[in-house]
């Protein structure tokens, strides 16, 4: 869901405004959240992350500054890797996208009534 709504942004804003620089630094926001959260997810899927509630602990935690450290790093990176970069546009993809857990989570909540 958080790709998604870091595409559309992307493209509504490529589309409207015709700025190439705005889109590309909305995707880079969005995907500043998206990868460090699908490493974790997969993280957290290892069989050595369910052995036992207590190792099952220490790796959420792990992985956790993980993807704190990787979202820095992607961030940190953005000036050299994005031409054109917003940060404004970044930063607006960013929070938007960290915020879909919750529309995820009521929409699930809603779908098995």
């Amino acid at each position: 869901m958080q790709a998604v709504i870091g595409l559309v942004l992307a493209v509504a804003t490529w589309l409207v405004t015709g700025r190439q620089g705005w889109a590309w630094s909305l995707l880079y926001g969005a995907a500043a959240v998206v990868v460090p959260g699908a490493l974790m997810a997969r993280g957290m899927t290892s069989r050595l992350s369910s052995l036992a509630p207590g190792v099952s602990a220490v790796s959420f935690m792990l992985w956790q500054f993980g993807k704190m450290g990787i979202s820095v790093a992607m961030l940190m990176l953005a000036p050299k890797l994005v031409r054109d970069l917003s940060w404004p546009a970044l930063l607006v993809a960013l929070v938007l996208c960290i915020e879909v857990y919750w529309l995820a989570l009521s929409w699930r909540g809603r779908r098995k009534r």
